[in-house]
């Protein structure tokens, strides 16, 4: 249900952005500038659907990551698509001492998983295994489809405030909450949710991606962190602190609340560390 789901929110998505450029250019002119603007959708929209995960990729500086640089990231995420029955996404590295994952795509057979150094060296094994999961719940639910376009659409509006000048400030406060409403209309806090839940399947416990959560909670303010906020539903947690601009791109639901949902999965998970 939710692959169809997210298979159909794609879709109007792009058919969406192809009318709303036909209907601009109708409005601007008659029927033949509708029919530029409609091919020119229509382009933008093959590029977007094709492209978009290397776009993005690009934006937060990822590279591609050797299998010798990091064999047990390579191993934990083949293992772990072979379980959710979808091909091994591309591995990616982020440079950065950030503790923060990603993923993006186009569908199961052509995503990318993305992970800082940082988050390599922050988390135990099981913690950094249940964050892979995350990821790769992502790829298979589709929720890539659907984010990593819209994110590559939020980031145009907002970069397009640059050619504001010394408006670019007045003219960010307008195309802010308009790219932030390009997020909300599509993606939901539910999404994290589910993907939280098939993580928890994929690794036969909660607890690691429970137990990583609260660990990139607690270290995030260690770090120094920037990037468009546009780009905050590609996270696992929000890296953005959430006031200003960056207030009104979160996606995410509460740290809190997502662990508490993921314990709930095992409730006898205090006997059995007492036990232990």
């Amino acid at each position: 249900m939710a692959v169809a789901r997210n298979l159909a929110k794609a879709w109007l998505l792009l058919v969406g952005f192809c009318v709303a450029l036909a209907a601009l250019g109708w409005a601007l002119g008659d029927y033949r500038l509708a029919s530029i603007f409609l091919f020119c959708g229509l382009l933008s929209a093959g590029g977007l659907a094709f492209y978009a995960d290397r776009v993005v990729l690009g934006m937060v500086g990822a590279r591609e990551l050797p299998l010798a640089e990091a064999p047990i990231v390579h191993s934990t995420i083949e293992r772990l698509a072979l379980l959710a029955g979808v091909p091994k996404p591309r591995v990616y590295v982020l440079p950065d001492a950030y503790p923060r994952a990603l993923a993006a795509g186009r569908g199961a057979r052509g995503s990318a998983i993305a992970v800082s150094r940082g988050l390599v060296g922050v988390l135990a094994p099981a913690e950094l295994e249940g964050v892979l999961a995350h990821e790769v719940a992502k790829v298979a639910n589709r929720d890539v489809t659907v984010q990593t376009p819209l994110v590559v659409l939020a980031a145009m509006v907002v970069e397009t405030s640059r050619i504001g000048g010394w408006l670019e400030r007045a003219l960010l406060f307008v195309l802010g909450p308009i790219a932030a409403s390009f997020l909300h209309l599509r993606l939901t806090p539910k999404r994290e949710f589910a993907a939280d839940r098939a993580a928890a399947g994929l690794c036969g416990s909660p607890h690691g991606l429970a137990d990583a959560l609260i660990r990139l909670e607690q270290t995030e303010e260690l770090f120094a962190f920037a990037a468009s906020p546009a780009t905050e539903p590609l996270y696992t947690v929000n890296p953005f602190s959430e006031e200003g601009l960056a207030a009104l791109f979160v996606t995410h639901p509460p740290v809190g609340e997502r662990v508490q949902r993921l314990r709930t999965l095992d409730p006898d998970w205090r006997e059995k560390l007492r036990a232990a």
